[in-house]
């Protein structure tokens, strides 16, 4: 029986295939290749926000609802702050930070500043429900005036305070509040920005569908994921067989394995039949994915013998495509997690340590050439063997960028009401070391973790993932915003 997979659809021309030159990861702009599966929309999500100073007129007539207001005191951040000027510069740079993110931004453009335009305020975001608040407090004897809203809203909150517009100790409440991120200080765009980013990436999780391939079903099952409320449908794994078994290894498929063998810097003791039978393999993961309309997938692949997925578990990931291997909710979690908040495709792995050097190693068989995101240049791979079972089945040996920042990062899904747990580690990349001497599986990464006395103190259990890039903030500032726990060193 042959199953239709789309196959002009998936790759219909000479010039596509060009498009596949040195990594086999996103088609040229303008081809009608669909290497990957069909992205599902989604909708942005809605941050309602708004400024809190009085205007100067007001301080001036002794109108500002303070207890300086008898004074006309301006208190700080003092009469040179110019607040309205630094309201038209905070839009600015806010509306620059969320290019690209899947952000609607409805923040008001007067500054409240009474207790009725509060309540007002506290009674528009209950009734619109807004997915995040983003708050600009720029005057010290408001920050009293900010705890109503803070008592009236359960969901995550931005509260950017300059420095200066505060008096001594910051507000505790602001520091220690849950869901709240903090920011005071000059000018911090950079954590402004990780802030929005953990809007963009928990209201893009909440709208994904995850797909499970289990050796363990008989029959399709629903789920829920609780933490992100997030559905997971399950498959048996024949489904999935019977899917590859029924794409032929025609001329499309022969010059797709053709192009991914041509790009790599070494092939070792790789048979054609087992290029072809990683295309096919691909070409199912695709297949599967657009049936059940899925945004990331996660399979029963150890024992799929010449059906092992590996190499399209590289080529997704590289493109935003999460993809988990072993049917590990938690490993393809993590992995969804830092497509939606890096915008970069991660390492699935095993641990291992270095005791004698202290440096902690990652070694598996799915990693994405496109460590930096698509569209970004490809880090040099050789084509090898799985390692641990035959037949010989294609997988990348990549290189990665010796002396980059990378970050090590494991989501832990628990059920209420029990609070989910996330690692976040910060560290460097020493090497890619060659096998042998080292064991493991097909890609190898080495890495010093920052300021960690022991490397295996950071155990996060069976296969974190590895970024390549400094993340471990923009993990903390998420954890923060929706009350995760959290282990670091960020």
């Amino acid at each position: 029986m042959r199953h239709d997979w789309n196959r002009r659809s998936f790759l219909k021309s000479a010039a596509a295939l060009a498009a596949l030159s040195l990594c086999p990861q996103v088609p040229a702009a303008g081809t009608s290749a669909n290497l990957f599966p069909v992205p599902r929309q989604k909708a942005p999500a809605r941050i309602r926000g708004a400024f809190f100073y009085p205007p100067a007129e007001v301080v001036l007539a002794g109108r500002c609802e303070d207890s300086w207001s008898k004074h006309q005191w301006f208190t700080w951040p003092g009469n040179q702050f110019k607040p309205e000027e630094q309201q038209g510069r905070f839009m600015e740079r806010v509306q620059g930070l969320c290019q690209g993110l899947d952000l609607a931004l409805i923040l008001d453009a007067a500054p409240l500043y009474t207790d009725a335009a509060i309540e007002a305020f506290i009674a528009d975001i209950q009734q619109s429900k807004p997915d995040a608040l983003l708050l600009f407090n720029f005057w010290n004897s408001f920050s009293a005036k900010l705890n109503p809203i803070l008592d009236a809203y359960e969901g995550p909150i931005i509260l950017y305070h300059p420095l200066g517009a505060s008096h001594q100790l910051p507000p505790a409440r602001f520091r220690t509040e849950k869901r709240l991120q903090y920011i005071h200080s000059i000018e911090h765009w950079d954590a402004l920005e990780r802030g929005l980013r953990a809007v963009h990436g928990m209201t893009r999780m909440r709208q994904s569908r995850l797909l499970r391939v289990s050796g363990r079903l008989d029959a399709e099952a629903d789920d829920r994921e609780p933490f992100f409320d997030m559905p997971v449908h399950g498959v048996p794994t024949e489904h999935f067989n019977d899917i590859f078994d029924g794409i032929e290894a025609d001329a499309t498929l022969k010059n797709i394995a053709g192009m991914i063998r041509a790009a790599a810097t070494q092939v070792s003791d790789l048979s054609d039949g087992a290029f072809i039978d990683a295309v096919r393999a691909h070409a199912a993961v695709v297949a599967i994915m657009d049936r059940h309309e899925a945004d990331a997938i996660t399979i029963d692949c150890l024992f799929l013998k010449h059906r092992k997925p590996c190499l399209s578990f590289s080529m997704n990931n590289g493109a935003l495509v999460p993809c988990g291997c072993e049917n590990d909710l938690n490993a393809t979690l993590t992995l969804m997690l830092g497509a939606n908040l890096f915008g970069r495709g991660g390492f699935q792995h095993n641990p291992e340590y270095d005791t004698e050097e202290n440096l902690y190693f990652a070694s598996h068989c799915t990693c994405a050439t496109r460590l930096h995101g698509p569209g970004q240049e490809p880090a040099p791979y050789a084509l090898r063997p799985f390692f641990h079972q035959l037949p010989k089945t294609v997988a990348f040996d990549v290189q990665w960028p010796a002396g980059e920042p990378v970050t090590l990062c494991k989501f832990h899904s628990n059920r209420p009401p029990e609070t989910p747990l996330l690692d976040a580690w910060a560290g460097e990349l020493v090497s890619s070391p060659a096998s042998p001497p080292t064991g493991g599986c097909a890609t190898r990464a080495l890495v010093r973790l920052n300021g960690v006395d022991d490397v295996c103190s950071t155990y996060p259990g069976p296969h974190p993932v590895l970024f390549c890039g400094d993340f471990a903030k923009q993990l903390k500032t998420f954890a923060q915003l929706y009350d995760l726990r959290i282990r670091s060193n960020a």
